[in-house]
């Protein structure tokens, strides 16, 4: 069973940005970044599919920006211009790698079978 695990998380100014990693232990095809508010529902941010397509929640886009290294199993999320709504625990999500890459981009948060730990990102002055 593939792993993943988050890192980038921390305390930032509003204005400022924060780069999340998430490495896998093995090859797996589309990703995604949720997160989690205190309160609130688990919400899908961005997705990149394993063809490289990619989309974002309204609410962070022109902010925020997903990449993959497919090489290294790895996926980023760049965030800037951070505000204090974007506070939450955010999670790295994949799926099973396909058998050919896809650009179809999936938002079912049950297409996303694994699941890293999250980390904690905190927006405050």
């Amino acid at each position: 069973q593939v792993q993943l695990v988050e890192s980038g998380g921390g305390l930032v100014q509003p204005g400022g940005s924060l780069r999340l990693s998430c490495a896998a232990s093995g090859s797996i095809g589309d990703m995604a970044w949720f997160r989690q508010a205190p309160g609130q529902q688990r919400e899908l941010v961005a997705v990149i599919s394993s063809g490289g397509s990619v989309n974002y929640v309204d609410s962070v886009k022109g902010r925020f920006t997903i990449s993959r290294d497919n090489a290294k199993n790895t996926m980023f999320l760049q965030m800037n211009s951070l505000q204090p709504e974007d506070t939450a625990v955010y999670y790295c999500a994949a799926a099973p790698r396909p058998s050919a890459a896809s650009l179809r981009i999936r938002t079912d948060r049950r297409h996303y079978t694994i699941w890293g730990q999250g980390t904690q990102v905190t927006v405050s002055s």
